[in-house]
């Protein structure tokens, strides 16, 4: 895990591509100052994340791999678990595993798995939580639950990261975050999505973030100090500007006519999740979320935007 009190900035490296190419966005990835590429999880066209993760271990020496963020319903935790240990053997312990309970339903209806409710994808993430780390341990287990059973599994390979790589778990609801407050090593506060994939505006703010910290750290309780939070923008692009005003009520129309909410000027300023403004605006945003909100892990979206804020703060 990444020493904690630092600024880590993560890149999202999905973009289809030949080994070469992602090896060399990896390395120049590492040479900017990135913690980590990171690769999404979704059945679209883009990279799958365990093969596009092991590209860019071969290519670095010192950047994390990571997907952000797996689905579990796509896969059997345990059979992931081999996967993810895997990966953590051929990177020298350079792992991160980056978990959630899927929210994005039509890629759920194209290949005919159930869209449960999020109540059920909570308690079936929450057992394979408990597998992945049961697979990582050093003996073989056992599990009975509603979704899993595994009986006297020993796990091979076992991951190089002792007692185990550690773990991102990310939402914006209640439920999924108290489970990471007692479970995950990084917590990705996320917003909330609504019915139909629309983001709930309201939860993109400066004090909805606030809230979903305290459900961090009530679930955490003693351990809250050793959990690592997690921001990445969200509603609208990463965009680089000196009109920061006039960016904001863009966004606000633009929220405003998807989702029915508006937000003040300074909501979308402040917000954690909408990346806008100057080089140097995103700079002193970010170290405001750090000395604010305790948030040290960011991911920034696609390498070029942000690189001189990521080459500025994170050598620091």
């Amino acid at each position: 895990m990444t020493a904690m009190g630092l600024l880590h900035f993560y890149a999202d490296g999905r973009a289809p591509a030949r080994a070469r190419e992602l090896g060399e966005s990896a390395r120049r990835a590492e040479a900017t100052g990135y913690t980590g590429l990171v690769i999404p999880d979704h059945l679209i066209a883009q990279l799958s994340p365990v093969p596009a993760m092991a590209v860019i271990a071969a290519a670095t020496s010192t950047l994390r791999v990571s997907a952000f963020v797996f689905n579990n319903d796509l896969r059997h935790p345990a059979v992931l678990a081999q996967d993810l240990a895997s990966l953590d053997v051929l990177s020298e312990g350079r792992l991160d595993v980056a978990i959630g309970a899927g929210w994005n339903e039509p890629e759920y209806q194209a290949i005919g798995v159930p869209f449960e409710r999020v109540g059920v994808r909570v308690s079936r993430l929450t057992e394979a939580v408990a597998v992945l780390k049961g697979c990582f341990a050093s003996e073989p287990f056992s599990f009975a639950g509603e979704h899993y059973t595994i009986t006297n599994h020993d796990a091979q390979p076992k991951p190089v990261q002792i007692p185990q790589p550690p773990i991102l778990i990310g939402g914006g609801g209640r439920r999924i975050l108290s489970l990471a407050g007692r479970e995950a090593d990084i917590v990705g506060l996320a917003p909330r999505i609504l019915a139909g994939r629309r983001v709930d505006a309201q939860s993109l703010t400066w004090a909805a973030t606030e809230e979903k910290i305290g459900w961090v750290r009530e679930a955490a309780g003693s351990r809250f100090d050793h959990r690592e939070l997690n921001i990445y923008p969200s509603a609208w692009p990463v965009t680089v500007t000196d009109d920061l005003r006039g960016e904001a009520r863009r966004v606000i129309a633009s929220l405003e006519e998807r989702t029915g909410i508006t937000l003040t000027e300074q909501e979308v300023i402040e917000s954690p999740h909408i990346f806008i403004g100057s080089i140097d605006r995103f700079a002193e945003k970010f170290e405001e979320l750090q000395e604010r909100l305790g948030i040290t892990s960011i991911m920034v979206g696609e390498m070029g935007a942000l690189d001189r804020v990521v080459e500025r703060l994170a050598r620091r």
